[in-house]
């Protein structure tokens, strides 16, 4: 099993927030310790289009693997990695999670390893009031059964009536069946996926099932500056 986390120098709403320091140590290197340090990965990989990434993961002991530029989104980026390689499931793990927790990353994992066919894996968490409405937070509405009915920027389901269904905030890691990621990197990007930019929506807009799991806690990307800093407090406070 790879863990695999994308990460792009070139970031619009952040330039090179991969390097950005918190706590003293980069994003990237936060993010690539939160992953290490589940024992059901076989190998840990970032995968990046930066020679600035290489350098950095490489200079605190990580493993790193240069990809072309011109892979569009994350999902691209571990396709083209995992063509060479024989793991049966790849677990994408974003390179801007850096509170990503540890045991919902193992339930990831378990749930490929025992439900081979799901072909994609994916977390959400009940989301925060004040997340709502930030586009930058992307919520999930799911099935009876669990699995992804839609993933939106905006505030889905909308609140017509009292006792409306939960908020899900959407946590970025996707397991997927080895194959189902290649056939999906070879997909051109969907309508939807480029009206929300939000590459799980090229998957649903061509039949694949995204099963959702609760997370255990939640997680907090980094998009913004204002994010980044609100990720330091918590990482001070909880001393990772």
């Amino acid at each position: 099993m790879v863990g695999a986390i994308p990460a792009r120098y070139g970031s619009t709403r952040l330039p090179g927030k991969a390097l950005r320091l918190l706590a003293g140590r980069s994003l990237i290197e936060h993010v690539y310790r939160r992953v290490r340090d589940v024992e059901a990965f076989d190998q840990v990989v970032v995968l990046t289009d930066d020679a600035r990434i290489v350098d950095a993961v490489e200079r605190f002991g990580g493993c790193c693997e240069l990809t072309p530029e011109d892979c569009l989104s994350g999902t691209d980026r571990v396709a083209w990695a995992a063509k060479s390689w024989a793991a049966q499931a790849v677990v994408n793990v974003q390179g801007d999670e850096p509170l990503v927790d540890g045991g919902d990353l193992t339930s990831v994992i378990e749930h490929l390893v025992e439900h081979p066919d799901d072909p994609i894996v994916t977390l959400a968490v009940e989301c925060p009031e004040e997340l709502v409405d930030d586009p930058n937070a992307v919520k999930v509405v799911v099935d009876r059964e669990g699995y992804a009915l839609y993933f939106s920027r905006s505030r889905v389901p909308y609140l017509r009536n009292v006792g409306h269904a939960p908020y899900l905030l959407h946590v970025g890691v996707y397991g997927y069946q080895r194959q189902t990621l290649l056939e999906l990197a070879a997909l051109p990007p969907s309508p939807l996926e480029e009206s929300e930019s939000l590459e799980q929506l090229r998957a649903l807009e061509n039949g694949y099932r995204i099963r959702v799991l609760r997370a255990a806690r939640p997680s907090m990307g980094v998009d913004t500056l204002e994010d980044l800093k609100r990720v330091e407090r918590l990482i001070v406070v909880g001393g990772d």
